[in-house]
């Protein structure tokens, strides 16, 4: 016995008709996205690195034993004796040698010089990673519509880092200053989270196909992306806040906690001239801006999670529930940081629960404008 035919079928054709993409949108491939998409996790695993080797830099005061800038031979490090001992010649003019560290051997310059070298040539490796990178795609013709300037644009902010981390390096070696400017430091720090920003939204992106993502963006959560953005600003503040600390040691300063020296506001908080000064260099007023920013930021991220926790979608609720989680652990790891004096080990897992917190409000904001389909049922479709 004969199928049954449908009504609509035209009679005498057995041609089978493609089933069309939700919404009329025909999913054609665009580029190599997964490839792309591999290809900046991996970037965005050696930016990850290179905060953290940046961090440790800083906290074992590494960051000005080299005294020049050489992009391409600073790659090869001292080879024998008289290279070294040039290196050290050139650190014992720095005023950080003769104020701070005149007692330094040979030996002790060279466990600082490490840290710094490793710094920057994590820079190197990531140059090279995208350049050859971005090339391969771009000489195949790999490369999504419209994606050449996201790709450019990341490649270009490299460059841009390269350039003020000198230009914050070279703060510490004029005048009296034994450390980098903190603002300096904030720059540089700042940018690198910018980067890391971007590489994890194009990330996001790549995990779906341009059609799924036209189709996400119509139910996408308008309020709900407004204020995770809102806080991704605070947490950049926060973080901005976060590198003046490291640059002027203000963790170490008050140890105590709520209060700052038996008193909420720290003693003597504006007394270097001219005013503006305290905000950037006085330890206590620094370090007070940012356990204010902290409690800011925790309070604000709370209201967030809880609305993300109210949404009908399941990924997005999980997206929310790991921001409200990571932001926790964060706070924890800030308060044991400053009651500990920032040791290096704390100091660091602050630093990358910084970079953990950074990364799950981006994922969260993303779940807000591109939410998962899922079926009436809830299953994730």
């Amino acid at each position: 016995m004969s199928a049954k035919r449908s009504i609509f079928e035209e009679v005498g054709s057995d041609e089978k008709v493609a089933p069309r993409a939700q919404g009329g949108l025909i999913d054609k491939p665009s580029g190599a996205r997964r490839g792309i998409r591999a290809w900046l996790i991996v970037i965005f695993v050696l930016v990850m690195a290179m905060i953290a080797v940046g961090g440790l830099t800083r906290l074992t005061d590494s960051g000005l034993s080299i005294t020049e800038w050489k992009p391409l031979s600073g790659a090869v490090p001292p080879m024998n004796a008289a290279d070294w001992q040039a290196e050290f010649d050139a650190y014992k003019a720095s005023p950080e040698f003769q104020i701070q560290n005149s007692d330094f051997t040979l030996s002790q310059f060279k466990s600082i010089f490490w840290w710094e070298w490793a710094h920057r040539q994590l820079g190197r490796v990531i140059g090279l990673v995208w350049a050859l990178g971005y090339a391969c795609f771009a000489i195949a013709r790999k490369v999504p519509s419209g994606w050449h300037k996201k790709l450019i644009w990341i490649g270009a902010l490299g460059g841009l880092q390269g350039a003020i981390g000198w230009w914050m390096v070279s703060s510490g070696l004029e005048g009296d200053r034994t450390d980098v400017a903190s603002y300096r430091l904030a720059t540089h720090l700042g940018l690198a989270f910018i980067i890391l920003g971007f590489l994890a939204w194009y990330t996001f992106l790549l995990s779906r196909s341009q059609t799924q993502l036209l189709q996400a963006r119509r139910a996408g959560d308008r309020k709900l992306f407004g204020i995770t953005t809102g806080l991704l600003h605070l947490a950049f503040v926060q973080i901005l806040l976060g590198a003046l600390v490291a640059g002027i040691d203000a963790g170490r300063g008050f140890t105590d906690w709520p209060l700052m020296g038996g008193q909420i506001l720290p003693p003597d908080p504006f007394s270097i001239t001219p005013l503006w000064r305290n905000f950037f260099e006085d330890p206590g007023l620094v370090q007070f801006m940012h356990r204010c920013a902290g409690y800011l930021l925790f309070a604000f991220g709370v209201v967030v999670t809880l609305k993300g926790r109210k949404s009908a979608i399941r990924t997005t609720v999980g997206a929310y529930t790991l921001l409200g989680a990571v932001l926790v652990l964060q706070v924890v790891l800030g308060i044991a940081t400053v009651m500990h004096g920032a040791p290096l080990a704390l100091g660091l897992a602050h630093q990358i629960g910084a970079v953990a917190l950074w990364v799950v409000i981006l994922r969260a904001r993303f779940a807000a404008a591109y939410p998962q389909a899922q079926s009436i049922r809830g299953d994730v479709k």
